[in-house]
């Protein structure tokens, strides 16, 4: 972030392009959201198999830490809502969408695992969560893996 803030020649008190009434510092270090309580209630509920936060690394480098040998999660990008913080660095940064999803969490900071969707999306929007369903674990050959499927353009 700190070397596209610089090189864009905008500075961090300036105000954010994309976030109205806040400097782009402000914008772009909102604090880590916690995720425990909602996480426990699925978790409680039977419905949770795995769990990854999805931190430095982004999805490629940390959800296969979390999958048995034998699968891969298969990620479609257009299921959930980039925000506007993340397609501003990608534009302004010119990086393309294999490094922005391999730096940042895109607006995913962390992913579960499910045995039941429509439950776990019921528990967690209880909880207060806003939830995308962004894939799907299937078999496959050799170490876990992730593959993600890229729209037209992402990201936006």
């Amino acid at each position: 972030m700190r070397r596209i803030v610089e090189a864009g020649n905008a500075g961090w008190a300036a105000p954010a392009p994309f976030a109205a009434g806040v400097s782009l510092g402000e914008a772009l270090m909102q604090p880590t959201r916690i995720y425990v309580k909602s996480v426990l209630a699925a978790h409680r509920a039977g419905l949770v198999k795995a769990a990854a936060h999805i931190t430095g690394g982004g999805l490629p480098g940390n959800l296969p830490r979390v999958l048995p040998a034998g699968t891969r999660a298969v990620i479609d990008a257009a299921r959930w809502t980039l925000p506007p913080a993340f397609a501003w660095l990608a534009r302004a940064g010119g990086v393309a969408a294999d490094e922005m999803l391999r730096v940042f969490n895109c607006g995913l900071g962390m992913v579960l695992v499910v045995t039941d969707a429509a439950a776990a999306r019921a528990v967690l929007e209880e909880a207060g969560e806003t939830v995308f369903e962004i894939g799907r674990i299937e078999a496959s050959d050799g170490a876990p893996d992730v593959h993600i499927v890229l729209p037209e353009g992402w990201p936006r």
